[in-house]
């Protein structure tokens, strides 16, 4: 199934991506799709997208490692918003 995959800020300026598109297995959860996405692109991959601040959403909602992800989902990684 293909899922879209977008990234924000300095996530984006870390990974030199602003979106992609990851075809992978059905039944594949939020956390198992950052692994995928860290095994099939250079290793530094694995500590951006898995930094402790690192907000996860899914379809515009922010959602937690063990979502299950659908068909056409939208994923996006963006660090935490401050306001002011």
């Amino acid at each position: 199934m293909k899922i879209d995959v977008l990234f924000f800020a300095r996530i984006r300026e870390q990974l030199g991506v602003s979106r992609l598109t990851a075809q992978v297995e059905q039944d594949i959860t939020l956390e198992q799709l950052q692994l995928c996405l860290a095994e099939q692109h250079a290793s530094h991959w694995s500590e951006v997208l898995g930094g402790e601040n690192v907000v996860r959403a899914v379809n515009q909602v922010v959602a937690e490692n063990d979502q299950v992800l659908a068909e056409g989902d939208e994923v996006a990684f963006y660090p935490p918003v401050t306001g002011g």
